[in-house]
């Protein structure tokens, strides 16, 4: 996949709204770090008060998850996590546009080596990571120490599109966004000795799922990590990072390849790649991205925990 070059088309006026709001934004994200965090945090507070429907997801996910919890203990996490929400939208722009060195500060990187090992004997890797709010500065931070490719969704509007490819691809000389549905892509890149970021924690439907616990909750979970080893020829090695709470920057931590896996069968895969997921979301729950409709596809006969989508919303999925 070659890199996206700009386009006169882009400067058509339906874009001028986006323009104008990434324009805001980069203007923000000059001010000093600790400042973006506590703006971060007004505008999560405010996203609290205000996306109603994404609140209630999240409510009953924690819920499912941790029902042994109190409800204020669940709702100090959910207010917590609607901060973190907040606070990744400026460090989306970081991770786009503040000078490598500005934004190398801020990371500290455990486990390099398993990185490292696997690239000088020309191993693929999938770099498993999950849907915490802090993966896109995750995955640049980490972009400047080995050479990673992402998984990519294309955007509808061109504009963002156009930006948000640059700004996860500029992070090191040859990485490439690789779509998601362009699997033949990715096993290709895996055979070369490539790492790839992906993400196997949200519900993608039925189609090449298998239903296995998370949290107790039956979810249905890809099998395409085993998949993609299978396939690709290419090792596991899991991949985290968290905001300090002292407001000093992010540890990210590169773990030791899966061993063993995959086994041949799905559902063992998939379940033992729910229970580290698990383990990973019980290290910093109110950073984890709760606002997905995580166990949205279920059983035959089970009602979904989620209420339905407001007509708004699906009249504007609709047109798009």
């Amino acid at each position: 996949m070659t890199r996206p070059g700009f386009k006169a088309a882009l400067l058509h006026p339906r874009y001028w709204p986006m323009w104008l709001g990434l324009g805001l934004l980069w203007l923000i994200i000059q001010l000093p770090y600790r400042m973006l965090l506590l703006l971060g945090r007004v505008l999560g507070w405010l996203m609290y008060l205000f996306m109603r429907e994404r609140r209630e997801i999240a409510r009953i996910n924690l819920e499912l998850c941790f029902p042994d919890w109190s409800a204020e203990r669940r709702k100090t996490v959910l207010r917590e996590n609607f901060a973190s929400n907040g606070i990744a939208l400026f460090e989306m722009a970081m991770a786009w546009w503040w000078p490598k060195q500005r934004l190398a500060r801020l990371g500290r990187v455990e486990g390099l080596e398993h990185l490292q090992q696997a690239a000088a004997q020309g191993q693929g890797v999938v770099l498993m990571s999950a849907h915490f709010t802090t993966l896109e500065i995750g995955a640049a931070l980490l972009g400047q120490k080995a050479t990673i490719d992402g998984m990519y969704r294309e955007h509808k509007n061109a504009a963002f599109d156009y930006v948000q490819r640059r700004g996860r691809e500029r992070h090191n000389a040859d990485a490439v966004a690789v779509e998601r549905e362009d699997v033949r892509s990715m096993l290709k890149s895996l055979r070369k000795g490539r790492a790839i970021w992906y993400a196997p924690d949200q519900d993608y439907g039925r189609k090449a799922s298998v239903f296995v616990p998370l949290f107790g909750v039956t979810a249905a979970t890809v099998t395409a990590t085993a998949t993609f080893a299978r396939l690709g020829k290419a090792l596991v090695v899991p991949f985290t990072q968290t905001r300090l709470a002292d407001g000093s920057g992010y540890l990210l931590r590169v773990h030791p390849p899966l061993e063993d896996f995959p086994s041949g069968d799905d559902e063992t895969d998939a379940r033992r790649i729910n229970q580290w997921v698990e383990q990973e979301i019980l290290q910093q729950p109110e950073q984890y991205m709760w606002v997905h409709r995580r166990f949205k596809t279920r059983p035959e006969g089970e009602p979904r925990p989620y209420p339905k989508r407001s007509r708004k919303r699906r009249k504007r999925r609709s047109a798009a």
